[in-house]
């Protein structure tokens, strides 16, 4: 094991437990905004901490790797999270520059399945695209997501592109929001239909594979019979002595001859 696996096993449960920790940091301000000014500052520090921690591990990550170069090429979303919140220092993209440094070590670990990638995707991009609408929206005077529940019920609707058009955001960053969710809900669909063909394809595949096994035992056994023949033929020659006919390969039963 290498010291870059090393650590990254190392790290890999508390930067999900960062995650969470980042989530709810996230979601109190905007779900109380009323809330005492201590709490909301502590949110937005544990915010920037947070993020702060994914960096450095990012960093440690690419000084432990033997191909750093390659490391870089192999993991631009990474790189281009940790670099977001520097270029533009908003909470909607530290939002996703964390969820997308979450996503990278997650799937360090192998014992991780697509089903929970899948199932995981969902349920982050419908919770945070809620709450990243809302926050935007609701300021807004022309808008109409102004509650959670106007927030998650278009999130639902955007994901899936269904768009009932009962609620839309009114103002850009609203709507490139959307775009994402839209683009992001066909992707995971995309996903979700390729998993289940390529489980239908190596269920055809490993069938397949058993039916040629067994064609192939079959032939071998079928070998094995008729040389057994041709031996007791032989045999049976030996015994009865010079002069003596001896039956033909499809006259042996394997007893004697007929």
């Amino acid at each position: 094991m290498t010291r870059l696996e090393r650590w990254e096993r190392l790290t890999q449960l508390p930067l999900i437990v960062l995650s969470v920790v980042f989530a709810v940091a996230y979601a109190v301000p905007i779900l109380h905004p009323e809330a005492a000014p201590p709490v909301l500052h502590a949110a937005w520090w544990t915010e920037w901490v947070v993020w702060a921690a994914f960096t450095a591990d990012y960093l440690a990550r690419l000084h432990l790797a033997e191909r750093r170069w390659q490391f870089i090429r192999s993991q631009p979303l990474s790189l281009l999270a940790v670099v977001l919140p520097l270029a533009q220092p908003l909470r909607l993209l530290r939002l996703v520059s964390t969820v997308l440094l979450a996503g990278q070590r997650v799937r360090m670990a192998a014992q991780v399945r697509l089903t929970t990638y899948v199932v995981g995707a969902v349920v982050g991009l419908l919770v945070f695209g809620s709450l990243a609408v809302l926050d935007i929206e609701r300021s807004s005077p022309t808008a109409n997501i102004r509650t959670l529940d106007d927030a998650l019920w278009w999130s639902f609707t955007t994901m899936t592109t269904v768009g009932y058009g009962d609620h839309t955001p009114t103002t850009g960053l609203g709507r490139l929001l959307a775009v994402g969710l839209m683009l992001s809900g066909i992707a995971l669909l995309g996903v979700v239909t390729a998993n289940i063909a390529a489980w239908f394809i190596s269920r055809f595949d490993a069938e397949e594979r058993l039916d040629r096994v067994n064609h192939q035992a079959i032939l071998e056994l079928t070998d094995e019979v008729r040389a057994l023949r041709r031996e007791l033929a032989a045999l049976s020659a030996q015994r009865a002595g010079p002069g003596t006919a001896l039956p033909a390969a499809g006259e042996w039963t394997g007893v004697g001859p007929r």
